[in-house]
C-alpha cells in the first residue's frame, strides 16, 4: 500500500538531502497519509455497523429485553405496545406493571407470563390463597381477560389463565419474578432457582458481603486514589532504582540456581547405596518420596544443565542487561519530560469503555428483532418472534465491529505514545519541544489512520477463527473423542501465540510509521529486521524488564493492600474486611498495571528509536547520536564485545548488527 501524496524517494536519499541528514524524522515531511484503502475498509465497515444499529433501533425494542413482555408480546411498563394480528391480549397499556410473573415456576419458559406491579410477597399453596392475596393486595396473578373471584380450580394451571398452586414468595430480579428459597421444601425449590440463574446464592454470607461492599465504599474509592498516587510514584523512581532491582534479579537467579543445583547434589549424596534398604526417603517442602539415587541423579544432571545454560545466557547477556537499566532510565526522564503520556491509559479506557456501553445498547436492539406472530406452541395463544435471513446475520458483524475496533482503539494508543517517544528522542535540545503528546496525535490523525486500520484488521483476522474454535470446543466438551479435543486445543495455542507475536510486531511496526512516516507494510518489514538482528537485547527487555515492571505492579498492590488492612481493620461495622481488601487489591494492581504498561511501551519504543539511531548515525562530526550519555555509553560497551564494524567507503564505522 503506497501514500496517498508524496513521491516514493528512499528515506535514505530524503535523510541525506535535508539539514538534518542524522534525524530520521525528517523522512515525514512529505509524508501525506499511508494505507488509505483500509482506512476506507474500516469507514465501510463502520457505515455497515451504522446500518444495522439503525434497522435493529427502529425495528426492535430492547426495553423488550430490559422489562421483559408477558405471552402476548407487551412490554412490561410501557404505556403503548404494539398490536399483534390474532392475539386480542396484545397491545395493552401495561405502564406500572414492570415485572413479568410466570404461572409456574418449575417451567418459566413453557407457561403463560404476565405483568404484574408487584412480585407476590408470601407463598400461595392453593387457588384459595391466590384469590385472597387478590383480594388484599389488588394484584391480579391471572390473564388480563379472566376475573380471579370467578376462576375455578381446574383454570390455575401452568399454561394458565392461572398461575400453577403452589405460587412462591418472590422478589424482583431485572424485572422478573424469582422464587426465594422455601425452607419447608428446600429441595424443590433450590431446582426451581437454578432454572432461572445457573447460580444464584441469597445466603447470609452474600448478604454480609454486599453490606460490606456497600458500607466502605468511600474508603475502596479512596484506596484506589491511593494506589494512583503510589503508581505514578513508583514510575517516576523506577528510573532511580531500575539498575538495584535488575541486577538484584540477576543476583538471586544466579544464587538461586547454584543452591538448587547443589542441594540437589547434597541430597544426592547424603541418600544410601542402592543395596541398603530404605523404609522411605522424604524431601522436605516438594514432597517427594524417593527410593534409590537413580531419580535423584536425574534430578541433579537435569539441573546442573539448566543451571550452566542460566549462566551462559547470563553471561553473554550481562552487556545488554546494562542496556536494559539505561533504557529503563531513559524512559523515566521521558516520561518526566511528558508527563501526560502517564494518562493515556485513561482516555483509552474512556473510548473502550464508552464504545463498549454503545455497542451493549445495539446488541440489546439486536436480540429484540423480529416478526412477531401468533403461535400456540406451547399449548395456548402466545408470541413468537420471528428473524429474517439478513438479520440472523447481524450479530455476527457487531462482534466483528467489537473486536476490530476496540483493536482499532488500543493500536491508537500505541501509536500516540511511540510516536511522541519518538519526538522527544530525536530531540537535542529537548527543553525547546513543546507538546510531543499534542504533536502525535495530530500526526495520527493527519497521516496514519490508515496503517492503525490495517494492524488492528490483522489482529482481527486472527482473534476471529480462534474465537470459532474456542466456542466449538465450549460445545464439544461432552465429547469423547480424545483426539479432536486435542486437535482444538491446539490450534487454539497455535493461534493465541500468532497473535501475541504480531501484536508485539505491530506495535513495533507503529514506532517505524512514527519515525519514518512509512506504510505499515514498509514498517512491519522493519521492525521485524531490527528484532531480529537485535533478538538478544530484545531477549533481555522482555524478560528482565518485564519482570520489573511485574514487580512494581506487586510493590504497589502490596502497599495499597497494606494500607487497606490497617485502615478497614479498625472499621467494627464489617462483617469480613477481608473482603473489601481483596476488592482493593484487585483494583489497585489493575491501576499499576495501566501506568506501568506505559512505561512498558515508552522502553519498547525506545528500543526502536534507539536501534534506528545506531544505525543512521556513528558519532561523529554532522552524525551525532541522539542518544543520552549514559546510553551512548551502554551502547559502547555492548558494541566492543558483541557488534561487527566495518568502514563504509567514507572511512566511517558502520554498524551491522548486535
Amino acid at each position: 500500500m503506497g501514500n496517498c501524496c508524496g513521491g516514493e524517494e528512499s528515506d535514505r536519499d530524503k535523510l541525506d538531502g535535508s539539514k538534518n541528514s542524522r534525524n530520521p524524522l525528517s523522512a515525514r515531511k512529505n509524508i501525506c497519509c499511508t494505507d488509505v484503502i483500509f482506512l476506507l475498509l474500516l469507514l465501510c465497515f463502520w457505515g455497515l455497523l451504522g446500518f444495522i444499529a439503525v434497522h435493529s433501533i427502529i425495528n426492535g425494542d430492547a426495553k423488550r429485553l430490559f422489562y421483559g413482555y408477558d405471552s402476548f408480546g407487551n412490554t412490561c411498563n410501557q404505556q403503548y405496545n404494539r398490536p399483534i394480528e390474532n392475539l386480542s391480549l396484545s397491545g395493552r397499556n401495561t405502564l406500572g406493571k414492570p415485572n413479568v410473573f410466570f404461572m409456574s415456576v418449575s417451567d418459566p419458559l413453557e407457561s403463560m407470563q404476565v405483568c404484574v406491579s408487584r412480585c407476590p410477597n408470601e407463598t400461595l399453596r392453593d387457588f384459595q390463597a391466590v384469590k385472597r392475596f387478590t383480594q388484599k393486595t389488588n394484584i391480579s396473578l391471572c390473564r388480563y381477560d379472566v376475573d380471579v373471584e370467578k376462576a375455578t380450580e381446574d383454570m390455575f394451571t401452568k399454561t394458565g389463565p392461572c398461575p400453577d398452586v403452589k405460587v412462591y414468595n418472590s422478589f424482583s430480579l431485572l424485572f422478573r419474578c424469582v422464587p426465594y428459597p422455601d425452607k419447608e421444601d428446600f429441595n424443590s425449590s433450590q431446582k426451581i432457582i437454578k432454572k432461572f440463574v445457573e447460580v444464584f446464592e441469597l445466603d447470609d454470607l452474600f448478604r454480609k458481603v454486599l453490606n460490606d461492599v456497600y458500607v466502605c465504599w468511600r474508603e475502596m474509592l479512596a484506596l484506589c486514589g491511593i494506589a494512583v498516587i503510589i503508581a505514578f510514584l513508583v514510575v517516576l523512581i523506577m528510573r532511580f532504582l531500575a539498575s538495584i532491582v535488575v541486577w538484584l534479579i540477576v543476583i538471586l537467579a544466579i544464587i538461586g540456581s547454584l543452591v538448587g543445583t547443589g542441594f540437589l547434589w547434597w541430597t544426592w549424596f547424603r541418600l544410601p547405596s542402592e543395596g541398603v534398604r530404605v523404609e522411605r526417603s522424604h524431601i522436605p517442602i516438594i514432597n517427594v518420596d524417593v527410593k534409590n539415587k537413580t531419580t535423584f541423579l536425574v534430578f541433579s544432571i537435569t539441573a546442573s544443565v539448566l543451571t550452566v545454560i542460566l549462566l551462559l545466557i547470563l553471561l553473554v547477556m550481562r552487556k545488554r542487561i546494562a542496556l536494559v537499566v539505561a533504557l529503563f532510565h531513559e524512559a523515566g526522564k521521558c516520561l518526566v519530560a511528558i508527563p501526560l503520556l502517564l494518562i493515556q491509559p485513561l482516555w483509552t479506557f474512556v473510548a473502550l469503555f464508552a464504545f463498549l456501553v454503545y455497542w451493549v445498547w445495539i446488541l440489546a436492539y439486536i436480540a429484540t428483532l423480529g416478526t412477531p406472530a401468533a403461535s400456540r406452541k406451547f399449548g395456548f395463544d402466545s408470541v413468537e418472534y420471528k428473524l429474517d435471513a439478513f438479520p440472523k446475520q447481524f450479530w455476527w458483524i457487531h462482534v466483528i465491529g467489537l473486536i476490530w475496533t476496540s483493536e482499532f482503539i488500543l493500536a491508537c494508543q500505541q501509536f500516540v505514545i511511540a510516536s511522541a517517544v519518538a519526538n522527544w528522542y530525536f530531540c537535542h535540545d529537548k527543553k525547546r519541544l513543546s507538546c510531543p503528546l499534542g504533536g502525535a496525535v495530530k500526526v495520527l490523525i493527519l497521516h496514519h489512520l490508515g496503517s492503525i486500520s490495517l494492524g488492528s484488521f490483522i489482529i482481527t483476522l486472527v482473534k476471529i477463527p480462534r474465537y470459532i474454535l474456542m466456542y466449538i470446543q465450549e460445545k464439544c466438551k461432552a465429547s469423547d473423542n480424545a483426539c479432536a479435543k486435542c486437535c482444538l486445543k491446539s490450534c487454539i495455542c497455535c493461534l493465541w501465540c500468532l497473535e501475541k507475536l504480531l501484536k508485539f510486531l505491530n506495535q513495533n511496526a507503529y514506532t517505524i510509521i512514527a519515525i519514518e512516516g512509512s506504510n505499515f507494510c514498509s514498517a512491519a518489514q522493519k521492525a521485524f529486521g531490527i528484532l531480529t538482528s537485535n533478538v538478544l537485547r530484545v531477549a533481555a527487555i522482555n524478560s528482565v524488564g518485564a519482570f520489573v515492571l511485574f514487580l512494581g505492579k506487586v510493590g504497589v498492590m502490596a502497599s495499597t493492600c497494606a494500607i487497606a488492612i490497617v485502615w478497614l481493620k479498625s472499621m467494627e461495622t464489617l462483617h469480613y474486611f477481608a473482603i473489601p481488601v481483596l476488592f482493593v487489591s484487585v483494583f489497585s494492581f489493575l491501576i499499576a498495571h495501566c501506568f506501568l504498561s506505559v512505561y512498558e511501551m515508552v522502553v519498547d519504543a525506545l528500543l526502536m528509536c534507539f536501534c534506528e539511531d545506531s544505525s543512521i548515525n556513528d558519532g561523529s562530526p554532522g552524525r551525532e547520536y541522539f542518544m543520552s550519555t549514559s546510553l551512548k555509553k551502554s551502547f559502547s560497551e555492548v558494541t566492543e564485545k558483541t557488534c561487527l564494524i566495518e568502514k563504509d567507503e567514507f572511512g566511517q564505522k558502520k554498524l551491522l548488527h548486535t
